[in-house]
């Protein structure tokens, strides 16, 4: 029994021994390929970046700033040099390197963009406008969106401080604003606000005329019959919330109609508070004319009336605050406040760019883009 154990034994030590033989050819043969694979990469590489603009330069028999300027298109650089800089850039196969670029002039060539929400309408056409002029500058834009959320927003803020943007563009969050925090991140970095803005906060401001917007839009309900007018308030904590309720305050007084607060329905948490709110509010307030100051409370005044058994515009006429791009599929078709989201987003990223090259010296302007009133079905007049 002990000699058939030791010849096991001898066995199962052979066994483990020609194993881990095994696994070290193996492993040792795999590493020298992966070593050879990445002398060969690193080759090729040195090869690729050996064009350089040095290289053009001694090939040109110009400086490496000319032959630099040249290839920027600088108009300090003739046509006839820049000419013959490209085109001996193309024969030597040169390939500028923007990372490398980016870390000598301490950029990032990335800007941020900041607003509550990408699936509205609005700002998906506001970032369109972004990025058009960023691509236009070689730069990259990296979007987040707060869901309304002032937490959220400020932690997105102090990630941005790292260096990881040149700038940002930002659309502040419904919540109350963290006045001292935007302050000390706008010290530190170029800030741009856009839409949704706040009169404390100093910086560049792009902005719509939503007080003569929410006032004109009030005078048309008036006009096509309207008596009782409900107004559906959000952003309240916001210069644009409070701009658009207070141009429905003032067309109420000057067409001589009363200002009732119950009139006045404060939007809720999320969608289905505020269908319940509307609903309700409809019911027992009987207005014959709505102004929402979102689009996303003007949906579920249809879905309500629908519920309710009134027809829009005959018992009910709505406008809202919206780019929605179905809005003239709705039946009826809804009568919006149409801003210039597209070129907002195309002024707010001009100004970050000017700011940048230092062609921008008021620090505290505020631009205003005019919006138009879109007349549809739901507030046509009844004959």
């Amino acid at each position: 029994m002990t000699f058939k154990l030791q010849d096991y034994l001898k066995v199962k030590i052979l066994e483990i021994a020609f194993i881990n033989l095994t696994v070290f050819i193996y492993v040792n043969v795999y590493g020298i390929i992966v070593y050879y694979t990445l002398i060969n990469q690193c080759i090729i590489l040195i090869k690729m970046g050996a064009v350089n603009i040095k290289k053009l330069a001694f090939e040109l028999n110009l400086s490496a700033a000319t032959v630099s300027r040249a290839l920027r298109d600088s108009h300090e650089i003739s046509r006839e040099t820049k000419i013959r800089v490209h085109e001996m850039a193309k024969k030597l196969n040169y390939e500028p390197n923007p990372f490398a670029s980016s870390l000598r002039k301490q950029k990032s060539k990335t800007i941020a963009v900041i607003v509550p929400e990408i699936a509205n309408n609005f700002f998906s056409l506001a970032i369109n406008g972004i990025e058009e002029v960023a691509r236009e500058r070689d730069y990259h834009v990296l979007i987040y969106q707060t869901h309304e959320s002032s937490e959220i927003e400020t932690s997105f803020l102090m990630r941005l401080l790292s260096g990881r943007v040149d700038g940002i563009l930002i659309s502040l969050a419904c919540e109350n604003v963290d006045k001292e925090q935007l302050k000390r991140i706008s010290d530190q970095l170029p800030v741009v606000f856009f839409d949704r803005v706040h009169d404390d906060i100093e910086g560049v401001k792009i902005i719509t005329d939503d007080y003569e917007s929410a006032y004109n839009a009030v005078q048309h309900l008036i006009e096509n019959g309207c008596k009782k007018i409900g107004y559906l308030l959000a952003l309240n904590t916001l210069s644009t919330g409070k701009n658009r309720l207070q141009g429905y305050l003032d067309a109420l007084k000057c067409n001589v109609l009363q200002d009732d607060k119950g009139l006045i329905m404060q939007s809720g948490a999320n969608n289905d508070e505020n269908y319940a709110l509307i609903k309700n509010f409809i019911a027992e307030q009987k207005p014959d004319g709505i102004l929402s100051s979102i689009e996303e409370l003007a949906m579920p005044c249809y879905f309500a009336c629908k519920e309710l058994q009134l027809n829009i515009p005959n018992d009910l006429k709505l406008i809202s605050f919206s780019n929605l791009a179905h809005a003239e599929l709705l039946n009826p078709s809804l009568t919006t406040i149409n801003q210039p989201a597209f070129e907002i987003g195309l002024e707010a990223a001009g100004i970050l760019f000017k700011i940048f090259n230092k062609r921008w010296y008021e620090p505290n302007e505020t631009i205003i883009l005019k919006s138009n009133l879109i007349k549809r079905e739901s507030t046509r007049a009844i004959l």
